[in-house]
């Protein structure tokens, strides 16, 4: 084992990266068509049918590992399910089919459909609770931030190693209530903060490439299978995060006892959450930062793609005009 990966793995094949890219598509086209339209429950459950369509055509024997749905009582591609042909790889999936129903049905900045693959028993196989965690790029060493660390301690360390002032570091905060401490303690450093109403994915891959988003750390609390998702992303570009799952009552503890996860209070490295090779791919459904939406035009249908594949270091962008769907 070398940094966590298992070198013996082989690597997913390389075919699945486009055959991902039209996952998300077809999840992000049918979002998409009910964006602006208040209709959360609706727009998620025509994403998880899409994505549900196209995952089963894929070559492979796959398992859903990151599932979605619980918390918002939508229809699931569920934790367990099985999907694919059944005549490829063993893989693991991770699915969030519209990260960001609230931005979609608002017609908000940064709705995204996204999935990844992963060779069997890669992905950290999470109840969908809550998840602290903490982020920051590539080019750091190890251990210079700390989910147990305090923000100015991590804010302090991070301002350090780039040898700029505490007041030029940004972090990313989702806007709730939750973290009005995590705030303040923040902004006691005088760093700057950028709250996001939604999508984390997205807020963790943005610090990956500070220079050009101004996003130095993630800090707080969010959902867990996006902070899988997330960390496969990160398994692909560079990055360093950690997270400890939110287990408070009786019932999620034994739901995660039967998920195989014995300490409840573990931190779990990057490669704790994803390891091996891992394929993750994404699709604007409303206009972001990360992508481009949707565009709906007279005989086609626009959609940008980014797809990351740990086993080679590649992130793919990907402009597409698709002509024979008008049925989806």
């Amino acid at each position: 084992m070398s940094g966590g990966i298992l070198e013996s793995r082989a690597p997913v094949a390389r075919s699945l990266t486009l055959e991902l890219a039209r996952v998300t598509e077809r999840a992000a086209i049918a979002a998409a068509r009910l964006r602006g339209q208040g209709r959360e429950k609706e727009a998620d459950q025509a994403a998880v049918d899409a994505m549900r369509l196209e995952l089963n055509l894929l070559p492979i024997d796959g398992t859903v590992v990151i599932g979605e749905g619980e918390r918002d009582n939508a229809p699931m591609l569920y934790i367990g399910e099985r999907l694919g042909t059944g005549d490829g790889p063993k893989v693991d999936i991770a699915v969030d089919p519209l990260e960001g129903t609230t931005l979609c049905a608002k017609d908000m900045p940064g709705a995204i459909a996204v999935t990844a693959l992963a060779e069997a028993g890669s992905l950290l196989a999470a109840p969908d609770v809550y998840m602290q965690k903490i982020a920051i790029g590539p080019g750091y060493p190890a251990g210079l931030v700390d989910l147990d660390a305090s923000p100015a301690d991590n804010i302090g360390a991070l301002a350090r190693h780039k040898g700029v002032d505490p007041a030029q570091i940004t972090a990313i905060i989702l806007d709730r209530p939750r973290h009005m401490q995590l705030v303040a303690a923040v902004r006691e450093t005088g760093a700057g903060i950028r709250l996001i109403s939604d999508g984390d994915i997205a807020g963790i891959i943005h610090t990956a490439n500070a220079d050009a988003t101004g996003a130095d750390i993630y800090l707080g609390i969010g959902a867990a299978p996006e902070g899988v998702i997330a960390a496969g992303v990160l398994r692909c570009i560079g990055g360093h995060m950690q997270g400890r799952l939110i287990l408070d009552s009786h019932d999620k503890r034994e739901r995660a006892a039967r998920m195989g996860i014995s300490d409840p209070n573990r931190k779990y490295e990057l490669h704790d959450m994803a390891r091996g090779d891992v394929i993750v791919a994404a699709t604007g459904v409303t206009d972001g930062a990360l992508l481009r939406g949707v565009r709906f035009r007279p005989g086609l249908i626009e959609t940008e793609t980014v797809v990351y594949r740990s086993a080679s270091g590649t992130v793919r962008r990907m402009l597409c005009e698709h002509r024979l769907l008008g049925d989806v």
